[in-house]
């Protein structure tokens, strides 16, 4: 049986599921879900990641990382990344700072990964650094940390709630018809949101990216920091639940299990929930441009030619250019409160 056919068998005995459940399911399911059963980065998936599109991106949050440590005194750190993909983000910043005195040998590597295909990946890729693989934070060893969370939030599950006309709210849940997944609305309930909505606006919430949030707060609060880059903003405003196939975006409920759900991050819980020092929220592309990407990139362009050279201007466009990534995804570091401010964030 399909996990379409099951979920549509679950709801006719038990009703309408929420968006979250739909998307963990979706995602996470063990003998169907989206990221228990392939890999889905790169050409041959269904979208790419910025560590994929160039070895800058990496390299620039690598040293970044290693600043940071210096800033706070050296001391030893878990270096720790949430939903690694295939680990060449950790294997490009770990190259960059190999030079840095003292970094290595005061990290310990812990990857946090609920995907068997891609820990395989990372295992391949990072197997000289010696990473420790955990299903969640919380079985991260205690300790000052520092944290890079690349386009992890954005795929953890959702609720909708949209407002109708007497400006009340109602959630969005995934019901059947006729053999098919079809959208909904619960009975209406209280829902405390900022004002300034209108009669069919939706706002969506993230409890799960709240109590991570927590969890990371209350580490960094010993020392180190936390590096989130997503695509999203500071509040959440609108429908932003999407699916994405062969590079291509695709209806949510006509195939679960076989297209990437994600959703615009809400910054502002986040960092609300963290309760330690939050960066100003700022776009990727100002923040490459500070670490310096455009040196970094004039300096690989004077060993390359042709074809090479015309994929690393591409790149750096495509990271930083408004037009591209540069303005959708945005970057917020969370530090100790007294620590001195982070790199290219303050």
């Amino acid at each position: 049986m399909s996990l379409k056919e099951r979920m549509i068998a679950r709801i006719a005995r038990m009703g309408p599921m929420s968006l979250a459940n739909y998307m963990a399911e979706c995602l996470h399911d063990p003998n169907h879900g989206y990221y228990a059963t392939r890999d889905p980065l790169g050409e041959s998936g269904d979208f790419t990641t910025a560590p994929e599109i160039s070895q800058m991106f990496g390299e620039l949050i690598g040293l970044w990382l290693a600043q940071v440590w210096m800033d706070q005194g050296g001391g030893a750190m878990r270096l720790v990344e949430l939903g690694p993909g295939r680990g060449t983000l950790m294997a490009d910043a770990l190259r960059a700072t190999r030079a840095v005195p003292g970094f290595h040998a005061a990290i310990d590597l812990h990857l946090v990964e609920a995907s068997p295909v891609l820990r395989a990946a990372q295992k391949r890729t990072l197997d000289g650094y010696g990473p420790t693989f955990h299903d969640s934070l919380g079985d991260v060893p205690e300790g000052p940390m520092l944290l890079i969370a690349n386009e992890f939030f954005d795929a953890l599950p959702i609720r909708q709630f949209q407002m109708n006309d007497a400006g009340d709210w109602q959630e969005r849940q995934v019901g059947t018809a006729e053999g098919a997944l079809i959208w909904g609305l619960a009975p209406p309930a209280p829902l405390e949101v900022r004002e300034g909505f209108t009669p069919g606006m939706i706002v969506e919430t993230c409890a799960p990216a709240q109590a991570i949030a927590g969890e990371i707060g209350r580490r960094v609060a010993q020392g180190g920091a936390a590096l989130i880059v997503d695509y999203g903003d500071w509040q959440s405003r609108g429908d932003t639940f999407q699916a994405l196939e062969n590079h291509a975006y695709a209806d949510p409920l006509a195939t679960p299990g076989e297209a990437d759900l994600t959703a615009h991050v809400a910054f502002e819980p986040i960092a609300q929930e963290a309760g330690v020092n939050a960066s100003p929220l700022t776009t990727q592309g100002v923040f490459l441009e500070r670490l310096g990407i455009t040196v970094r990139a004039q300096a690989l362009a004077n060993k390359l030619q042709g074809p090479a050279l015309d994929a690393l201007v591409a790149a750096h466009r495509r990271l930083t250019h408004p037009d591209e990534m540069g303005t959708l995804f945005k970057v917020l570091a969370l530090t100790p409160k007294g620590a001195p401010p982070p790199p290219a964030l303050d």
